[in-house]
């Protein structure tokens, strides 16, 4: 059975079971697997190293080469490993992701982005400009450098540990038999190595394979694993899109109930009032009855007052009509304080640009009306390239904070939203001026 909670060989290293467990044979597994691509990257790499390797030998043996042909073989060299070897790589690289299972439980992906045609130019075009292709070059530089390298000490001190095992067998008529540390010429010289080596041999070489696996596959992890980079950025691009969606959606909805009470609520609330009004004209003056009625028209058109002035808050039918400029301008005639609204849009915004620019500038001239004591305001609105602009300025006493809770916090959350950003200067004493940029291209 696994080692409970290890998920790669390296963690498997840390506990006591490792030995009881499966991860010393799923690490001789992947090792002895690794052998044929580590064969393959070698060759790959010797081949397209060619001219390199003429190089070196070369300078080491003829300093008077002339710099051309030298600076040829470089060139000629990088060449064949940069425009061959991610072609050589990337179908390595799929093998190792496989292979990775059997020291690493996580899931692993390539992290290649789809080609936009599915042509070969295309696809040649995606690959090569994309940093999954070039980790997996760099993984095959690896393998056929610094894996062989590692794989070359373990085996060594795998192979001298059997050597001394067997050393007992080896000695005969008197000669002396090579250790590693001397010369040994009888039998019962050779008992303490083979005893402790054969003591090393079930422990200490199962440590020895896990790790070395555990190396090379967090190796392989880093290079060709693509959920760090090219899938997280998959997922924020993605995160982002559903996000606009979901504001795209609710504007939507926003709208659906505006229209609904504009066309059916207050529809109704009206021609109840008229028959209200009518009724009233019919019954005696002074009557309870006519003053029952009375009481019943103001009601009905001090609701109707509200249900206009919350459709309004839902989405200003101003906003829709006419656009954003107006609302602003029909908004500064609303504030409570004096405000002047500079600056015309060339055109029309996407709807939840719109309604966000125009409920922003809503909360900032109420929060000043509230807070600021400033007798007059400035908003500006304009398009700076694929940005809408907007500026509220005041000549109150200043020190916002939104830590105060005087709606900035909610202010800022309602622009992020959209990935706009907000920018705020407001000194003790003021004046105070509010920027905010949403992203409109």
């Amino acid at each position: 059975m696994d080692t409970p909670d290890s998920r790669t060989a390296l963690e498997a290293i840390g506990r006591r079971r490792l030995l009881r467990s499966a991860w010393p044979w799923r690490s001789l597994a992947y090792l002895v697997t690794a052998l044929p691509p580590v064969f393959t990257a070698v060759v790959l790499m010797a081949v397209l190293g060619l001219p390199w390797a003429v190089l070196l030998r070369w300078l080491g043996t003829r300093a008077d080469q002339p710099l051309g042909e030298l600076l040829f073989l470089a060139l000629l060299g990088t060449g064949l490993i940069v425009t061959v070897g991610p072609l050589g790589a990337m179908p390595l690289a799929a093998l190792e992701r496989s292979r990775l299972r059997l020291i690493d439980h996580r899931p692993v992906t390539a992290g290649h982005r789809p080609p936009p045609e599915a042509t070969p130019w295309a696809w040649l075009r995606t690959r090569y400009t994309e940093a999954a292709t070039w980790r997996e070059l760099g993984y095959l530089c690896l393998m056929a450098t610094v894996v062989p390298a590692l794989y070359g000490v373990v085996g060594l001190v795998v192979l001298l540990l059997g050597v001394y095992v067997v050393s007992p067998f080896l000695v005969h008529d008197g000669e002396p038999v090579a250790l590693g540390f001397g010369e040994i010429t009888t039998i019962g010289g050779t008992l303490p190595y083979a005893i402790i080596s054969l003591l090393l041999l079930p422990t200490l070489v199962p440590y020895l394979l896990t790790g070395l696996a555990g190396v090379h596959g967090a190796l392989a992890r880093t290079l060709l694993h693509g959920g760090s980079d090219e899938g997280l950025r998959a997922e924020l691009v993605e995160v982002s899109r559903s996000r606009a969606r979901l504001v795209a959606a609710f504007e939507a909805e926003r709208r659906r109930i505006e229209r609904d009470l504009h066309d059916g609520a207050q529809q109704r609330l009206v021609s109840l009032t008229l028959q209200l009004g009518l009724a009233r004209l019919d019954l005696p003056p002074g009557s309870a009855s006519a003053q029952a009625v009375a009481t019943a028209h103001e009601q009905a058109k001090q609701l109707m007052a509200e249900l206009r002035e919350l459709i309004h808050g839902i989405h200003p039918q101003v906003l829709t009509d006419r656009g954003l400029t107006a609302a602003v301008q029909e908004l500064a005639t609303q504030a409570a304080i004096e405000v002047v609204v500079h600056g015309e849009l060339p055109g029309r915004l996407p709807d939840h640009i719109e309604a966000t620019a125009y409920f922003v500038v809503a909360e900032a001239l109420t929060n000043v009306a509230k807070h600021s004591a400033a007798t007059r305001a400035t908003v500006t609105v304009h398009r700076h390239g694929d940005q809408l602009v907007l500026e509220v300025d005041d000549n109150g006493r200043g020190g916002a904070d939104p830590a105060q809770g005087t709606g900035l916090t909610g202010l800022a959350d309602r622009i992020a939203v959209v990935d706009g950003r907000m920018l705020l200067s407001s000194p003790v004493g003021g004046p105070t001026r509010l920027r905010v940029e949403l992203p409109c291209g």
